[in-house]
C-alpha cells in the first residue's frame, strides 16, 4: 500500500515539494526550510516561539503558542508545513480550568489562509485508494514560477 507525507490529524497544511532537482543536499534544504519556517512564522504570528519537540515519530513540532503547534512532516522529497491545535498534557490541563478548544479552533479559522498562502506550493487534489496522493501547484505557486 502506498502512502504519502502524514501530518496531524486536524491540521491546516500547506504542502511545497523539498526536493526539486536542483540541490544534492537534501539535509541542507530541509534545514533551509525549517529556518524559512521559523522566521516567517514569527513575523506572521508574533505569539509563536521556537519550541523543539515531536507529535509522533514523523511530525516535527517548531513553534507553540497557547493554541497551536507548527511543524513539518516529510516524505520522499514532499514537505508538510502544518499548523494545528495542541494535543500536549499541560495544554490540557489549562483547558481544564480555563477551555481553551473553543478559542484555537477559532484561532486556527483565522490564520488557515494566510498560514497556506505563506507556504502553500501545492494544493492536494485527491487520493489514490491506496493512499498515495496528488498534488498540483496552487495558483500562488504558478504566478511565481511562470
Amino acid at each position: 500500500m502506498g502512502r504519502s507525507v502524514r501530518y496531524p490529524t486536524g491540521s491546516v497544511v500547506a504542502s511545497r515539494l523539498l526536493d526539486d532537482g536542483e540541490y544534492e543536499d537534501i539535509d541542507w534544504v530541509y534545514e533551509c526550510l525549517v529556518d524559512e519556517i521559523i522566521d516567517t512564522t514569527k513575523a506572521a504570528f508574533p505569539s509563536f516561539q521556537r519550541f523543539d519537540g515531536w507529535r509522533g515519530r514523523e511530525d516535527r513540532i517548531l513553534l507553540r503558542n497557547a493554541f497551536a503547534d507548527c511543524g513539518i512532516s516529510t516524505w520522499c522529497g514532499l514537505a508538510a508545513i502544518w499548523l494545528v491545535e495542541r494535543d500536549d498534557p499541560r495544554y490540557w490541563e489549562a483547558d481544564f480550568s480555563q477551555p481553551r478548544t473553543a478559542r484555537a479552533q477559532h484561532w486556527l479559522a483565522q490564520v488557515s489562509g494566510r498560514f497556506v498562502d505563506l507556504f502553500g506550493e501545492l494544493r492536494m487534489v485527491g487520493r489514490f485508494s491506496n493512499g498515495e496522493a496528488i498534488f498540483e501547484r496552487s495558483r500562488s505557486a504558478c504566478a511565481i514560477w511562470s
